[in-house]
Order: structure tokens, then sequence, then C-alpha cells
């Protein structure tokens, strides 16, 4: 028991590791979306021209997508 607990840590811990290399990668590369991108997708989910421009600024403000061009 002691040594499958052991394993499944062992396992978190990589995943824990990778997980944070990722992070940092995307980071340092820039947002990974573009802000004309989440304007489409939000348009796509139905949301109005208003809503799309609150949630994409929003995550401009996160890091997750690029400022608008403009």
């Amino acid at each position: 028991m002691a040594l499958v607990l052991a394993v499944a840590a062992g396992g978190l811990g990589v995943s824990a590791v990778t997980a944070q290399a990722a992070t940092a990668t995307a980071s340092v590369d820039g947002p990974p979306y573009a802000y004309a991108d989440c304007l489409k997708a939000t348009a796509a989910k139905g949301e109005t021209p208003s809503q799309g421009k609150s949630h994409c600024d929003q995550l401009v403000r996160k890091g997750w997508v690029s400022p608008p061009k403009g």
C-alpha cells in the first residue's frame, strides 16, 4: 500500500513540474490567443459584441489574449 502511494505521489510531482514549465514557457512567448480570435469565439457562443469585448478585455488583463491592435 505504501509503495502504491509513493508511486502515485511521484507521478503527481512530475505533473506539477511539467505544468509549471508549460506556464513559464507560455508567459515568455506571449499570450497564446489573438484578440480578434477571442471576439469571434464569444460571438460563436452567442454573446453580444459588448459582452464579448468585456470578456476579451478580462482575458487580456489575465494574459491569455494579446491586446487589440489599432
